[in-house]
């Protein structure tokens, strides 16, 4: 295996020559550029926070008696690849939940993740090395704009990422047909957010499998992160292994308990599919990455099981949609989204992403991420987030409407 970086160095390797997609990058995280950004500004009024999407809901009833129940597996070593239960509550989920030609195999084909972030990280070094050779310098395709954790994967794992534009012409998703062949055959792993993050689209059956089918063409990895699957309008959102059936060929999924059940500091997830890939990955993780707490998966078990408080989740994020219908109505390119608890918002005539975001704070104390932020400039110059904000829907009712009512009177 390629030894990858030291982590301290990840943020500066480049790969600016002989080949760079983007201009002069700022890889550092969208939170630290924020504060950078807002500085010692005061808050026009009370602070309120709309830029973390870190769910706000009550925890589920069950989380503490699971826990209690089970203190004394503190006091044990977890196995790298999740306890049995976990696993066999894990693939009757999936093959509930899904369309899927047959049940997923707990054993073979499903491992713990200590929450997707890391799992999402260290699949891009896993990749490097499973992959047949590459017809050229190695490469990881990433929507732009992506969650921090798959371009930091793509340069620890001395892969070129290559940032896919997800704009408003082909639904905020990467444009297929633009890929060509000489990048394909280069490709490593295809990073895909379904529903995405920050604009809620929703990748249908078609687009999921064009993508199947490319991968498995061309012998690379999708890596597909649908962690925010279950927070959805009005139908449930496709997913990846239901057209990678029979054998999940070349096709991983990525969940997480953070947001579909409100759980963001259990740090329990899993990573699920191709049962080829999945072993390596075993492997790597079992050196390098954190296991997961016995009582923390006990938890996992319970949760996949019960799906109430799931509907209640959904129940809640629907009604603070119904609000930014109200209140936010045709402003600013709203729609609401088809997955996922952010808006989108294009304020370019409120003079950008970074204008916008310092207005909001400046006088109304609302937080929000500047979409330059999430995303990074391509080879022409632009910015697929230049003219967006992010707002993170994850407050209570009271608070979401306050908010989005500073945010219109502000922004116009």
């Amino acid at each position: 295996m390629r030894r990858a970086a030291p982590l301290f160095m990840m943020y500066r390797m480049t790969r600016q020559a002989p080949f760079s997609p983007v201009r002069a990058p700022d890889a550092r995280s969208p939170f630290v550029r924020l504060r950078e950004l807002l500085g010692a500004l005061p808050p026009g009024k009370p602070a309120i926070s709309m830029a973390v999407g870190e769910p706000q809901h009550p925890i589920p009833a069950f989380v503490g008696p699971v826990i209690a129940a089970h203190l004394d597996e503190f006091g044990r070593y977890p196995m790298n690849k999740g306890l049995d239960a976990f696993a066999e509550a894990v693939a009757k989920w999936l093959t509930w939940r899904y369309a899927l030609e047959r049940p997923v195999d707990a054993a073979t084909e499903v491992l713990v993740l200590n929450g997707t972030r890391e799992g999402l990280f260290l699949a891009a070094l896993a990749a490097k090395t499973w992959v047949a050779p590459r017809a050229g310098p190695p490469a990881v395709l990433i929507p732009n704009p992506f969650y921090a954790a798959y371009a930091a994967g793509a340069v620890a794992a001395d892969c070129e990422p290559v940032y896919l534009p997800a704009i408003a012409a082909h639904g905020f998703l990467p444009d297929l047909d633009a890929l060509k062949e000489d990048l394909l055959v280069r490709t490593v792993a295809f990073y895909l957010a379904s529903p995405s993050n920050p604009q809620g689209a929703v990748a249908d059956r078609a687009y999921l499998g064009r993508l199947a089918a490319l991968a498995r063409r061309f012998g690379f990895l999708v890596f597909s992160d649908e962690c925010y699957c279950e927070i959805y309008g009005e139908e449930p959102p496709p997913g990846m292994l239901e057209v990678a059936a029979p054998d999940f060929a070349n096709s991983v999924v990525f969940h997480s308990l953070s947001k579909r059940s409100s759980l963001p500091g259990l740090r329990v997830g899993f990573a699920a599919g191709d049962r080829r890939f999945l072993a390596a990955f075993l492997e790597l993780r079992s050196v390098a990455a954190p296991q997961v707490p016995m009582p923390a998966q006990r938890v996992a078990i319970a949760a996949y099981g019960d799906e109430t408080h799931v509907e209640e989740n959904r129940r809640l994020y629907r009604e603070k949609f119904d609000l930014a219908d109200q209140i936010v109505g045709g402003r600013y390119r709203y729609r609401r989204p088809a997955g996922g608890f952010f808006l989108w918002l294009d304020v370019a005539a409120q003079g950008g992403s970074e204008a916008a975001t310092v207005a909001l704070w400046r006088e109304a104390g609302v937080r929000v991420v500047p979409g330059r932020y999430l995303a990074r400039d391509q080879q022409d110059g632009g910015n697929p987030g230049a003219d967006y904000i992010r707002v993170a829907m994850v407050q209570n009712k009271e608070i979401t409407a306050e908010g989005l009512n500073r945010l219109v009177a502000v922004l116009g």
